[in-house]
């Protein structure tokens, strides 16, 4: 994917970023856009979900901006921890161009490596738009949780990655530049 804005490339991010992430998260906790996190945002606060207990955050450069984000982590620790939970951002000026799907997709390929074999997400809103991108890349809905936020009632979401998952659409990525995929949590 490349776009008036330069060439794309999806890697682990630098530490050279966490600031620029910081900065994005901030603007989609205020904008009260998908996360359950109160703004403003916390330092704290965004390390707790972005830094640690993380296995795996991957960045969307476009250009040289950092213009999307995901992370992995165990969904639970212990025996649980082969199912990685997930989170997934992409900058307000970035939407609506496949960005969003192209960093699901990746996350798809990428947890295996990082020894997850299942991805969970735990409180996608109702009214959340990416609902049905997660629903077209095969995650099915497990549950819900009812009034989870302000009212709003919450999916919970599975899928199986890896050995014997269902593959991912033909549509759902692109060649991207692509930096080297991690190995293991740690």
């Amino acid at each position: 994917m490349a776009s008036a804005d330069g060439p794309l490339a999806i890697g682990p991010i630098s530490a050279a970023e966490l600031q620029q992430l910081f900065v994005l998260f901030s603007a989609v906790v205020a904008a009260r856009e998908g996360y359950p996190h109160a703004p403003p945002l916390t330092w704290s606060q965004f390390e707790e979900t972005w830094v640690r207990p993380v296995s795996v955050v991957v960045v969307a450069r476009i250009g040289g901006v950092l213009a999307g984000a995901y992370y992995l982590k165990p969904n639970s620790p212990g025996r649980g921890a082969h199912i990685a939970n997930a989170g997934y951002l992409v900058a307000a000026a970035y939407r609506r161009r496949g960005l969003g799907r192209l960093l699901v997709a990746d996350s798809v390929e990428r947890a295996p490596l990082a020894g997850f074999d299942a991805v969970q997400f735990n409180l996608v809103f109702a009214s959340n738009p990416a609902r049905r991108l997660y629903e077209e890349l095969g995650w099915r809905e497990i549950g819900r949780v009812p009034e989870a936020v302000a009212g709003e009632d919450a999916v919970i979401y599975w899928r199986r990655v890896g050995p014997g998952s269902p593959p991912l659409p033909e549509t759902a990525g692109q060649a991207v530049a692509r930096s080297a995929a991690p190995t293991g949590r740690g």
